[in-house]
């Protein structure tokens, strides 16, 4: 399991794939569940959903992840060539200078860039410590005019990423440009794997979700469609054995998966998830049962696809499961292999445990 883990984990963060513009992505994805045998099928925003098929008196689960990454776009070429940008998702400003990225016009003619950086020897004293906003970074192709950019295909809109990377550290800890969320996509990946095999068990949508970073918009769209009375996000949980994160919780790289207790974005959309208290059951019993160290989050500053997918239709029972994750929404995030592989084993367990007996319901019957 852990072998095929790395092997999609470092094949899915080496493409390109900004929110809204996930297509290379979710065909690289489709082509693998094809190959092992699960049919799957794209909607209109462009999620990709693998449905296994299960006991019609079990609750429905939908399972599921992004594929999208966070960046940039353009939003002007300058005659001299130089190219200014908008961010698109939570591109923390003091992660950006410097930065090798990737202009992504299509498979095979994506233009390279830099984002500049003042020279240091001409930055004035009352500068060297200031963060330039996204407003004023200027991206660098080495194309001598717009002309000549245009000619390569760039054009405002033109979707720009973190030049994708990976570099495999000590152990099993791996860092790379996207790990959020193509760590879920390998995991999602096994899960399905494990999926095909499977004898028994509710209906489950494996769900790889669009625009996640983009205002959290595909998750929704597979919701309404699917209509699911389980909804499992796996996403991130930020580890706090780093320095500056030390007093945010107690998140340990290598140390397991977490499930989200609480979750509470505080700006903007003011929005968070409450998990269900059937689903913390199912996620605590289930990983005591199978000798799994199950950890725990509650974060302010979080925002997942299932604050708004809980409240479609009816209702979903949610809960947010996941893997530590160092410097989240950096250019190079590192993640351990180990927990992922914890996580999977987690997960194909706790499906497994719902069957018809299993109550979402608010009073249900306590065992």
């Amino acid at each position: 399991m852990k072998s095929r883990l790395r092997s999609h984990l470092i094949e899915l963060m080496l493409i390109p794939g900004l929110s809204g513009h996930e297509d290379r992505v979710r065909k690289r994805i489709a082509a693998m569940l094809d190959g092992m045998g699960a049919v799957s099928r794209s909607d209109r925003l462009g999620n990709l959903i693998s449905t296994f098929e299960g006991d019609p008196d079990a609750p429905p689960v939908m399972l599921f992840t992004h594929m999208d990454q966070l960046g940039f776009v353009v939003r002007k070429i300058r005659e001299d060539g130089l190219v200014r940008v908008e961010r698109l998702g939570g591109v923390p400003e003091r992660a950006v200078a410097s930065q090798a990225v990737t202009l992504c016009v299509a498979e095979g003619r994506d233009v390279a860039g830099v984002i500049a950086n003042m020279s240091h020897h001409a930055t004035p004293p009352e500068e060297k410590h200031v963060v330039v906003p996204v407003r004023d970074v200027v991206v660098d192709t080495g194309h001598a005019s717009k002309s000549e950019l245009e000619a390569a295909g760039v054009r405002i809109g033109t979707p720009v990423v973190y030049s994708p990377r990976v570099v495999e550290l000590a152990g099993d800890r791996i860092a790379g440009t996207s790990v959020d969320d193509r760590a879920g996509c390998a995991v999602l990946l096994e899960v399905a794997h494990a999926l095909t095999a499977r004898v028994g068990g509710p209906t489950v949508h494996v769900v790889f979700a669009v625009q996640e970073e983009f205002n959290l918009r595909g998750a929704v769209v597979a919701a309404r469609a699917l209509a699911p009375d389980i909804a499992i996000q796996v996403d991130i949980m930020l580890a706090t054995d780093n320095p500056g994160m030390v007093e945010r919780g107690s998140m340990e790289l290598g140390a397991g998966p977490g499930i989200s207790l609480y979750s509470f974005h505080g700006r903007g959309t003011l929005n968070g998830v409450i998990p269900h208290p059937a689903m913390v059951e199912l996620f605590v019993d289930t990983a005591a049962s199978e000798g799994i160290s199950l950890q725990r989050s509650a974060q302010c500053g979080v925002l997942t696809d299932n604050s708004y997918v809980q409240v479609v239709g009816e209702g979903a029972a949610v809960i947010d499961a996941g893997f530590p994750l160092r410097y989240s929404h950096s250019s190079l995030e590192v993640c351990d292999l180990a927990d992922l592989e914890e996580l999977t084993r987690l997960l194909i367990a706790c499906i497994g445990n719902v069957g018809p007996e299993f109550s979402v319901l608010r009073d249900r019957e306590q065992p």
